[in-house]
């Protein structure tokens, strides 16, 4: 009879224990999430409210960000991942792919792109542009070619040339002159000119015609006079002394006097009409890349892409630990813990580690079991 209290009481007391260490540790267990808010009795707080993880959440969210930016997300991580020779040519693939199918193989037009940067009729515009640039330069030039005299605006070396080639022109000039008086025409010149001089005297021209044997007769005289006149040194002389003075007047004359009648205008005009023309703005930007640049996707893939790859992934690195430092990954951790439900937070625990707490609420059962054999045994061997 003693024998079966005693088991009796052991069997209860390993029970009572397993129903303690289990409903214990499951109340533990809850006790991290719940109550989700502090309760209250009056203006009293009740104790263990809320549980522990609402009430040490900005304490748990900097502990997260501070484990996340020093373990996690370290320049050294990114560095070992991104970084790599293998990304480096990933990257490149993919932008030589990106430049490829965007600028070569596609057929938007030049002008498509730029009116894809939001800027309509480019080819008027330009054309404007250009038309602009040409008027100013015109009138900057013309402005310039006026002002002063011809002498100001001719070279030292072209005075010099000019006068050294004076005294060739002045020996043409005599050469074609003799050439003129003594050909049929410059004969029949002379004549024309003898018969209308006689002929505008009257009768004293009759006399004169007559004195002198006819018109013939005077236009030999007058063709050698004329021959002797122009082979003559006086001459020569004479020429060079006109056409020197002649050069020093035009040096001195003023170049809106010498050129103000000329059609600047029209001249205005025809300049913007070659150039119009030849712009034909709108026929250029109506060509994709490829009709310009043929071989120009290769040319990228060659000198352009890698340079730009390798570039990027120097600077990217050179200024990542900064970018981390500015993007503040810890506080951005901090707050989007702070801000997230503790319920749904208490769902994503337990959806991991449903089993393990589950074990554990089992285990305070076996162990609190196991304490009240221990204490059943023990008040069998007092008792």
């Amino acid at each position: 009879m003693k024998r079966l209290n005693a088991l009796l009481t052991i069997a209860l007391m390993a029970v009572i224990g397993a129903a303690i260490g289990g409903v214990t540790n499951h109340l533990a267990i809850k006790m991290l999430f719940r109550p989700h808010e502090a309760k209250y009795i009056g203006n009293w707080r009740v104790p263990f409210t809320p549980g522990l993880i609402p009430k040490r959440r900005d304490e748990l969210a900097t502990q997260f960000g501070r484990i996340v930016v020093d373990y996690l997300l370290t320049p050294e991580t990114f560095r070992n991942k991104l970084f790599t020779p293998v990304m480096q040519h990933k990257a490149e693939s993919a932008i030589q792919g990106m430049i490829e199918k965007q600028l070569f193989g596609g057929d938007r037009t030049i002008g498509g792109w730029i009116e894809m940067a939001g800027i309509r009729g480019a080819d008027e515009k330009i054309e404007q542009v250009v038309l602009g640039l040409v008027d100013s330069k015109f009138n900057e030039a013309k402005d310039r070619l006026l002002d002063g005299t011809v002498g100001e605006k001719l070279s030292s070396q072209w005075i010099e040339e000019v006068e050294e080639r004076l005294p060739g022109a002045r020996r043409y000039l005599i050469v074609r002159a003799m050439d003129y008086v003594s050909s049929a025409e410059g004969k029949s010149t002379i004549r024309k000119m003898i018969d209308d001089f006689l002929e505008s005297k009257g009768t004293f021209g009759s006399m004169l015609q007559s004195m002198f044997g006819g018109s013939d007769k005077l236009v030999g005289k007058v063709q050698r006079e004329g021959l002797k006149f122009l082979s003559a040194p006086g001459t020569a002389e004479l020429l060079d002394d006109l056409i020197g003075r002649e050069w020093e007047k035009l040096k001195d004359r003023p170049m809106d006097e010498l050129a103000g009648g000329f059609d600047w205008e029209g001249l205005r005009a025809s300049v913007r009409g070659y150039v119009k023309k030849e712009l034909a703005a709108g026929e250029r930007l109506d060509r994709t890349i490829v009709d310009y640049w043929p071989g120009g996707a290769d040319w990228i893939r060659t000198n352009v892409t890698p340079a730009l790859t390798a570039f990027a992934f120097r600077q990217a690195e050179q200024k990542m630990e900064e970018a981390l430092r500015r993007l503040k990954i810890d506080q951005m951790v901090k707050e989007q813990v702070d801000s997230f439900p503790v319920a749904k937070l208490e769902d994503l625990v337990l959806g991991i580690s449903r089993r393990e707490f589950k074990m554990i609420t089992v285990l305070g059962a076996v162990l609190g079991g196991l304490i009240g054999i221990v204490q059943g045994l023990l008040v069998f061997l007092i008792n």
